[in-house]
């Protein structure tokens, strides 16, 4: 079975990639879904994160994600200690699901991971998917969110790392600033490629190269 990695920093487009991967068929678990899961009401990590941040429970017994932000932004030793709690939970969740996925013979699964290379998730996978944009336009969708300024901004990309540096260690870089019909053929390739056995870490160029021919046939 092959594990399939996707990351991305944050305005990358990764949630509208893993929508797409889903489309196409890829079985996909979502690590973002299962902190929130683990968060909500009745949530595993509930106790330990209001054990260690007082006052974040909200009246349905759920993490307020706004209060814990007061209290982790900006904070690094606040922000490990948050992560110390979260990712062996999250990171077990991912290996559960990879072993049910093996057991039941699936072929190729994704792992939807935002810090996939920051918290060693990387190594589980057999290829890694990055979606990137331009650094304007990463800036221009973050900046439209609710609540978010450029100094939140750049206390997240502070803690994630470099676009640069994840395109450096990606299997496959899939380009989302051209619009989303550009992006799913390359998705789709991707998908292709590593579905036929085709794939085997190739160089750099040789995989730029193989999306491009690949986006080609797509618009044949």
């Amino acid at each position: 079975m092959i594990t399939v990695g996707l990351t991305g920093s944050i305005g990358m487009g990764k949630s509208t990639a893993a929508a797409m991967l889903r489309r196409l068929g890829a079985p996909m678990f979502d690590a973002d879904a299962e902190v929130h899961r683990l968060l909500g009401p009745g949530g595993g990590a509930v106790g330990a994160v209001e054990a260690a941040f007082p006052g974040v429970r909200n009246a349905a017994g759920a993490i307020d994600r706004g209060r814990l932000g007061e209290q982790v932004f900006g904070r690094p030793g606040a922000l490990r200690r948050l992560e110390a709690i979260l990712h062996p939970i999250v990171r077990a969740a991912e290996l559960g699901f990879i072993a049910r996925a093996r057991a039941q013979g699936l072929r190729l699964v994704v792992l939807d991971i935002p810090l996939l290379f920051e918290t060693g998730a990387d190594v589980m996978c057999d290829a890694i998917v990055v979606v990137s944009a331009p650094l304007w336009l990463q800036r221009q969708r973050v900046l439209r969110r609710p609540g978010m300024s450029p100094a939140r901004l750049a206390g997240i990309l502070a803690a994630q790392m470099p676009d640069r540096e994840k395109r450096r260690l990606a299997d496959f870089v899939v380009e989302t600033g051209l619009g989303r019909g550009p992006t799913l053929r390359r998705l789709a390739v991707a998908l292709r490629l590593l579905r036929r056995g085709e794939w085997q870490r190739p160089a750099p160029v040789r995989r730029a190269l193989l999306l491009r021919q690949g986006k080609r046939r797509c618009a044949r």
